[in-house]
Parts: structure tokens; sequence; C-alpha cells
């Protein structure tokens, strides 16, 4: 196994159950794992695939959100133009609403991409619903932005993004021994958050099937429940203890890494 290193970057937005508080340790888990190629089905805004100092030779982070894969494809071949057209948007909640409205499939993918991304940028919790406000300054500043982005077009260079439903990604991948797949669902109980129809309760039972027969490697990471613990019984999982900060307020949380 070479695994050569790089420069972390910070994810360009935020992202419902982004692994910010679990970055580091799952990061550490995917390093002690020897493998050649690394796979991420679920890649969200990459709070995980980002923050990696290390990398194999081939790396997929793959996505069914068409936004997601859209954003990281513009950057990855048209960071320039995707600029061009960030440069004239205003931070307002007119603006907000009015590309909250515009429905993206009316849009070309340069248009789709900024969309996509002014809107996770300025909302509140990252969910692109409603627009939120910050006392600590503007949600939205493109000079600030520009070298996260800047930042994030150098690190998905030779980088292969799928746009897959998680199982055909799994499968896809899972060709020969030496593949880690690091899998960030959604969380039980929580499968609509994402949109409706996207992750289904029976799609866990689907993931557990994936996962036991692979032939690489994997780490999952889960909340903590009762039905999660009998699911995936029989691989090895580490109990988490954690905060979660929203608004000003800390919640705290139990959460699992399985690997297997």
């Amino acid at each position: 196994m070479t695994l050569e290193p790089v420069r972390p970057v910070q994810p360009i937005a935020p992202w419902l159950g982004g692994k910010r508080a679990l970055s580091r340790r799952i990061g550490e888990r995917i390093a002690a794992i020897p493998h050649t190629r690394y796979v991420e089905p679920f890649v969200g805004m990459g709070g995980v695939f980002f923050r990696r100092p290390q990398r194999p030779k081939l790396e997929v982070i793959n996505d069914v959100n068409r936004d997601v894969v859209n954003l990281f494809r513009i950057l990855q071949r048209h960071y320039q133009q995707l600029l061009d057209v960030l440069k004239f948007q205003l931070y307002s909640r007119a603006d907000f609403e009015r590309l909250r409205a515009t429905p993206a499939d009316q849009l070309t993918d340069l248009e789709r991409a900024a969309r996509f991304l002014y809107l996770q940028k300025t909302s509140f919790g990252g969910r692109g619903l409603h627009f939120g406000v910050s006392f600590d300054g503007p949600r939205w500043s493109l000079s600030k932005i520009e070298p996260l982005l800047e930042a994030v077009h150098e690190r998905l260079e030779d980088v292969l993004i799928e746009c897959l439903d998680f199982g055909a990604c799994i499968e896809r991948y899972d060709s020969r021994p030496g593949t880690l797949f690091y899998c960030d669902p959604p969380y039980w109980g929580h499968t609509d958050d994402y949109g409706k129809d996207i992750f289904s309760p029976a799609d866990f039972e689907r993931l557990r099937g994936l996962l036991g027969g692979l032939q690489g490697r994997f780490i999952l990471s889960l909340n903590d429940r009762p039905e999660v613990r009998e699911l995936f019984a029989g691989f090895e999982m580490e109990e988490v203890s954690l905060n979660y900060r929203l608004s000003g307020a800390v919640t705290p949380a139990r959460e699992l890494i399985i690997t297997g």
C-alpha cells in the first residue's frame, strides 16, 4: 500500500450530517487500513474526504444527489467559469428566495452549481431551505469563499466523480481486494432529511448485505441506536461521544464507527 500525502482542505459548504466533529478520528481509521482504492458512496460535501491527509492512486466520490455531483464536476473542470458566475451574486434574502424558487433543471450546469453553492452557504443549518443571518459577518462573501473553492478545485484533480445509487457504486468498485469504502448514509430515523425517497429504512438492510459481502474493507459511521447495533452486529464497533453545535446550542450525541 502506497499512500501519498495531500493537503487537507475545508469543505466549501455546510451539509446536514457533516463530519467535522468525527473527521479526524475517521481519517485515522482510514489511514490504518491498507488500501489501493478509496471510495465514498455518500460523499455529501466531503466532510471526511477533503480533510484526509493522504490518498491512494484511485479515489472515487459518489452521491445520488445531482446538485452535489454537478457542483464538484464544475469545480473540477470549469472552476474559472464558475467564479465568473458567482461574482455577480448578491448576499440578500430576496436573491435567496429567488434562487430557491428557480427549478434546478431549468438552469445550465454552471448556473445550477452556483445556485446550489449559494443556497448551501447562505441557508440556516446548511439545508438550503431558510435564509440564515449570522451576526459574526455575512454568510456569503466571494473574496472569502474563492480561496476555499480554489483549494477544492486543486484537490479534485484526478478524482473520479460518480452519480450512482449507493448500491451500484459499491458493486461497481468492489471488483477486487484493496478497495476501502467509507460510508456515511443518512442516520437511522432521519432517512427523509436529505429528500423524500432518496434513502429508505429498507436501504439499511441493503447496505448491510453489500458490506457483509465485500471483497474490500469498509468504515461506516451511524448514530448509536439499538437498531443499528442489532443490524450491524458481528462487525467491529467503536462508540464515540461528542457534542454538536447549532446556533449556539450544544447537543450531546453518541455515534458508532463500524468497520469490517
